[in-house]
């Protein structure tokens, strides 16, 4: 088991259970994080700290440990005045929405002539997550 606070770097393929890959390290350097902190979703954390330099393994990380499950809170209607002018709206399209709290991420997920609907999960919310990882390195 790797502690708390390791420095580790991991090659990974992220799918779908319908096989489509979301992610991947592939042709690129490995991705590297300190365990213990929270930089990467628990149920991938969980899967490197128990492995060992070299080790390839296959794991299947359920929505809860991953980017939690779909939540209709998340998803909102906003009038399409309230929009910038020059914005056309489109299915699919990323936007910022600024909050009190910040700024967040969000997805256009419905437009009509009056509102855009607007969803603010995480894409791969509700989503169990494939990965196939090999452990690098542990520094």
């Amino acid at each position: 088991m790797i502690e708390n606070g390791k420095t580790v770097q991991v090659h990974y393929k992220g799918t779908l259970a319908d096989g489509t890959v979301f992610d991947s390290s592939e042709g690129q350097e490995p991705l590297e994080f300190r365990t213990g902190v929270q930089s990467v979703i628990p149920g991938f954390e969980a899967a490197v700290v128990a492995m060992e330099p070299g080790e390839t393994r296959t794991v299947t990380i359920a929505c809860t440990d991953a980017y939690g499950e779909s939540s209709d809170e998340m998803i909102g209607l906003v009038p399409r005045q309230s929009l910038p002018e020059d914005l056309v709206p489109e299915i699919g399209m990323m936007l910022e929405m600024h909050t009190e709290d910040g700024s967040m991420p969000v997805r256009v997920v419905d437009v009509d002539a009056e509102n855009v609907t607007l969803d603010a999960n995480h894409p791969l919310a509700g989503e169990d997550l494939t990965f196939e990882l090999t452990l690098v390195a542990v520094l």
